[in-house]
């Protein structure tokens, strides 16, 4: 996985919900995929695609691949940030993504996902369309 580039994230910061914990009250596995689709989705709307944006110009988008690697628990109440950036946009969208637990000054995971498109119909397209990667470029 590729570190977080200088410029060109977009972060998010969030606080661990009650609702989020497992029986050893630290913030079940499954939760971080959760955190990074926030993330995911606040990154793209940076660069002026939302759902609507992406249907206009006749896409979809799929997850076909997330990666975690996690390093330190997130608790309850521990503020964290999501920190996400794109790592390749030409075949598939593939965005990287950072979790560090601010309460204890300690990255919680990192990981990737890759996205791909599809046309409206969800016919697999080879490559990301010029109009969604003009926009991704930004």
């Amino acid at each position: 996985m590729k570190p977080a580039p200088a410029t060109g994230y977009v972060d998010v910061e969030l606080e661990v919900p009650f609702h989020d914990l497992d029986p050893l009250r630290i913030v079940w596995h499954g939760h971080y995929a959760k955190y990074a689709e926030i993330g995911r989705t606040a990154l793209l709307r940076s660069r002026g695609l939302d759902m609507q944006q992406i249907e206009e110009a006749g896409c979809r988008l799929v997850v076909v691949e997330t990666r975690c690697r996690h390093s330190f628990p997130l608790f309850y109440g521990d503020r964290f940030r999501v920190r996400s950036w794109l790592v390749d946009v030409d075949f598939r969208v593939n965005i990287g993504f950072e979790i560090h637990n601010l309460t204890r000054g300690r990255r919680s995971a990192r990981g990737s996902t890759i996205i791909a498109t599809t046309g409206a119909d969800g016919t697999l397209m080879l490559e990301t369309p010029d109009a969604l990667v003009r926009r991704l470029r930004a």
